[in-house]
């Protein structure tokens, strides 16, 4: 079974490591989000990086949520919170102006 103490004990111990790939990560892939749909590439290989960059800022507001619960309340928890925030909003948006920039060229009418 899977003790939730451990890993939250894990994620504050090790918060350098877990913020020096993380933020890097959801720069990156949202930033490839963006490129992508830009190139207008196949919807499937947008969906994945949507997936990918969605994955590392779910990990990244649990990792800052895990600090909140001890009372840790300083700027660097609410940028995290805010860069994982804007990455997850970025994504949405990318998914819903795609679906109705698809059916603005659609020329089934």
């Amino acid at each position: 079974m899977l003790d939730f103490n451990a890993l939250i004990e894990f994620s504050r111990n090790n918060c350098i490591g877990i913020c020096a790939f993380l933020v890097p990560a959801n720069i990156l892939t949202t930033l490839l989000t963006i490129v992508l749909t830009v190139l207008n590439r196949p919807m499937g290989q947008v969906l994945m990086s949507i997936g990918f960059a969605c994955t590392f800022a779910g990990i990244m507001m649990l990792h800052v949520y895990t600090w909140f619960m001890i009372g840790v309340v300083m700027p660097p928890t609410y940028i995290l919170l805010s860069l994982a925030i804007t990455c997850l909003l970025t994504n949405l948006l990318v998914i819903v102006w795609r679906r109705n920039s698809l059916q603005l060229f659609s020329f089934d009418k």
